[in-house]
C-alpha cells in the first residue's frame, strides 16, 4: 500500500515536513513512498495543466494513506496547500484515500485548525478523514510524546482503513 505525505510548508526541507515523515512511518512502521513538497511544485500550482502539479495529484490519488501536513497560518492551513487541494475534483478527488491531516503551529492556541479547517476540505474532497487531526507545537514537536502517543492510538485504524482499499 502506498503511503504519501504533503507538505504545504512554503519552506523547503521544514520541520513541517519532518514531522510529516515521522507521523507516516509511526503510523505504518515504514517511511512514505512519497514526500511531496509542495514549494517545489512552484508556480505550476497557480493554474491547472502543469505535469508536476498533475503527476503529484495522480501520486496522491493512488496512495492508500496520505498525511497532508502544514505550518498554521492565521489559525488555517497555508495557501500553498490549497492551491494544491483546488488541483482535485470536489466529492471524488481524494475518493478511497485515508487522509490525515496534521497541522505545526507556535503555540496551543490553534490545537483545533487540523479539525477545523482541514479536516473538512479533505473531506469535501472525498477522503477517509476518519481519524482526528493532529496539532503539533512547531519548536518542539520532536521532543515531545504527543506524535508518538497519536500514532500509538491510531495505528490501528489507519492500518484497517488502508485495508479496506
Amino acid at each position: 500500500m502506498t503511503v504519501t505525505v504533503v507538505v504545504g510548508n512554503p519552506k523547503p526541507a521544514s520541520r513541517t515536513l519532518q514531522a510529516g515523515t515521522a507521523l507516516a512511518e509511526k503510523l505504518t512502521g515504514a517511511a512514505p513512498d512519497h514526500v511531496i513538497d509542495l514549494v517545489e511544485l512552484g508556480p505550476g500550482l497557480l493554474g491547472w495543466g502543469d505535469e508536476a502539479v498533475a503527476a503529484a495529484v495522480k501520486t496522491v490519488q493512488e496512495s492508500a494513506l496520505v498525511v497532508f501536513a502544514s505550518p498554521t497560518f492565521k489559525a488555517t492551513y497555508t495557501g500553498l496547500l490549497k492551491l494544491f487541494l483546488d488541483q482535485f475534483a470536489g466529492g471524488t478527488g481524494l475518493q478511497d484515500v485515508v487522509a490525515v491531516p496534521l497541522m505545526l503551529g507556535a503555540g496551543p492556541g490553534h490545537a483545533m485548525a487540523p479539525d477545523l479547517t482541514l479536516k473538512p476540505v479533505l473531506s469535501e474532497l472525498g477522503g477517509t478523514c476518519a481519524l482526528p487531526g493532529l496539532y503539533l507545537i512547531d519548536a518542539t514537536w520532536s521532543e515531545g510524546p504527543e506524535l508518538a502517543d497519536y500514532a500509538e492510538r491510531w495505528k490501528p485504524v489507519a492500518t484497517a482503513l488502508m485495508a479496506l482499499r
